[in-house]
């Protein structure tokens, strides 16, 4: 009885998990951008609709969707040369200042890194031995070892990232010799799912795309079998 109703408990936290993390990361967008911008953007509104609860979330909510088109458009137009010219001179204004510029440079560093790229960041899932052998780990492939690692190194090194488990935008950089990766068949995604769930969610395989040799054993006719049982009985003998 108890285990029915605690089995029907986790399969209620199932179902309505994704909706609770969808309600608090809408909560959190529109309390963290909304809120702020509200009254900047309908200053003309009397503040006595502002103490009404249900008006004033309506209110934030319009907030965050106009931020959101500001965004839009802010990306939008600054594909043509004005607006280039407009975020030069704002880079300009942001660099001048000394502890703003290192922050501002790092982080620029860090978007234009992945936003540059043709492809996607993590290409394969691999599975590695970490943190020693024996112990396998799974992770994502991101690239091969250039420049300086590659030439100290002397050797063909991949690039592994090991996310955490259930927090996937932390984790491990790991450079590892090519002959130690063994690539995984999931997509990245299942990869991705088995690593949140901490290995609940496992991704269905397939274990017959894996071809399987068999080696048919024969007796040569020159063998005599009745050889073969005068040696299993001498040598049963001899262990005696």
């Amino acid at each position: 009885m108890f285990k029915a109703i605690r089995n029907a408990f986790i399969s209620g936290l199932i179902v309505l998990a994704p909706v609770v993390i969808t309600v608090y990361v809408i909560r959190t967008l529109v309390g963290s951008i909304g809120a702020p911008t509200a009254q900047l953007f309908f200053f003309f509104i009397p503040d006595e609709i502002f103490d009404k609860t249900v008006l004033s979330a309506l209110l934030n909510i319009l907030a965050t969707l106009v931020v959101l088109i500001l965004i839009t458009l802010i990306g939008w137009f600054s594909k043509y040369f004005f607006g280039r010219f407009i975020v030069q001179i704002t880079e300009k204004m942001i660099t001048s200042l000394p502890f703003v510029k290192t922050v501002y440079n790092t982080v620029k560093q860090i978007i234009d890194t992945f936003a540059r790229q043709k492809k996607a960041v993590f290409q394969k899932v691999v599975l590695i031995e970490f943190p020693r052998k024996g112990i396998y780990a799974m992770g994502f492939l991101t690239g091969r070892g250039k420049g300086e690692v590659r030439i100290k190194t002397a050797n063909d090194i991949i690039n592994v990232f090991l996310p955490t488990t259930p927090n996937p935008t932390s984790g491990y950089l790991v450079m590892v010799p090519e002959d130690d990766v063994q690539e995984m068949e999931m997509t990245v995604a299942e990869g991705m799912k088995l690593i949140v769930s901490g290995g609940a969610v496992v991704p269905h395989y397939n274990s017959e795309r894996e071809t399987n040799e068999y080696v048919e054993v024969t007796i040569p006719e020159a063998i005599n079998t009745n050889n073969i049982s005068n040696a299993e009985a001498t040598q049963k003998e001899v262990v005696d």
